[in-house]
C-alpha cells in the first residue's frame, strides 16, 4: 500500500517523486492540475506522459468527483499534440490494473504519435 503525505502525494510512487523534483524529467507541459513530460522509454516518435498533481492510482479509483479533472487531462493531451505538431493523428491510452499493463500506480495517460498507429493495439 502506498504512503500518502499531507500534500496528497504518495511516498513511494515514480511519478509523485518525478512531481517532487527528486527524479529528473523532460518536461512539456505544467499547470496546477497536471504535468507533462516525456516517456523515458519511448513506443513512438512521440511519447509523452500527462500526470496529475494529485495522486490518484488509477483510472478505476476515479468518481464523479474527478470529471473536471479528467476533462482537464484530456483536453490538455489535446493541446499537447497540437504544440507537437501531430495533425496526422495521436493515440492517447490509459492503462488500468496489471491486466491493462499499468506498471505505475498513478494515473497517467500516454499521449503517441508521429507514426501509424495500428489495430488492434496489443
Amino acid at each position: 500500500m502506498n504512503r500518502t503525505s499531507y500534500t496528497g502525494v504518495a511516498m513511494n510512487c515514480l511519478f509523485c517523486r518525478i512531481l517532487q523534483g527528486e527524479i529528473p524529467s523532460q518536461p512539456v507541459y505544467s499547470d496546477d492540475l497536471c504535468y507533462g513530460f516525456a516517456d523515458i522509454q519511448p513506443q513512438a516518435p512521440t511519447h509523452l506522459l500527462l500526470i496529475p498533481r494529485r495522486h490518484i492510482r488509477s483510472l478505476a479509483e476515479t468518481s464523479a468527483e474527478d470529471a473536471s479533472l479528467l476533462g482537464h487531462l484530456m483536453t490538455k493531451a489535446a493541446e499537447i499534440a497540437r504544440q507537437q505538431n501531430l495533425s496526422g493523428g495521436y493515440r492517447v491510452v490509459v492503462n488500468t490494473g496489471e491486466n491493462g499493463g499499468q506498471t505505475v500506480e498513478h494515473l497517467h495517460l500516454h499521449l503517441l504519435g508521429g507514426r501509424a498507429m495500428h489495430w488492434p493495439p496489443g
